[in-house]
């Protein structure tokens, strides 16, 4: 089974991403968002990026972890290559996740072939039971 797959979707980007936990869902999600914009297997993973993210739902938790590789590829060009240990926590009303980011920056030595301009709530979804899998828009 792949573990993201992607649909027809007017204008926008759509996939679906599946694990056989919720926080593998979630990694594949990041590959899945990587790949419209940069292969993320001829990526070298040379640095590593501690994430800490917060959201009041499952839903605001996955649109923030997906915005932070568009935040890191902003600011330090930073290209994902791989999504590790990533765990998630409910306390006090609150979801967070932390997360190891593993990729390099970009000097020019990578092709960038998309950009996405923002991750959506339209049509998202969250299965966080099994089969795990969560359906994304991204804003291409």
């Amino acid at each position: 089974m792949f573990n993201y797959k992607f649909f027809h979707h007017t204008a926008d980007a759509k996939f679906q991403a599946f694990g056989q936990t919720l926080e593998e869902t979630f990694s594949h999600a990041a590959l899945a968002v990587a790949s419209l914009m940069w292969d993320w297997k001829k990526i070298a993973k040379n640095i590593d990026i501690p994430l800490i993210v917060e959201g009041k739902d499952l839903e605001q938790l996955l649109v923030n972890f997906l915005e932070e590789i568009l935040y890191l590829l902003d600011t330090r060009n930073f290209l994902l290559g791989l999504a590790e240990n990533v765990s998630l926590e409910k306390k006090d009303g609150t979801w967070s996740l932390h997360a190891l980011f593993r990729g390099d920056v970009n000097e020019g030595e990578y092709e960038i072939y998309g950009d996405v301009k923002a991750i959506t709530y339209n049509e998202i979804i969250i299965n966080d039971r099994e089969p795990f899998m969560v359906q994304v828009v991204a804003d291409i």
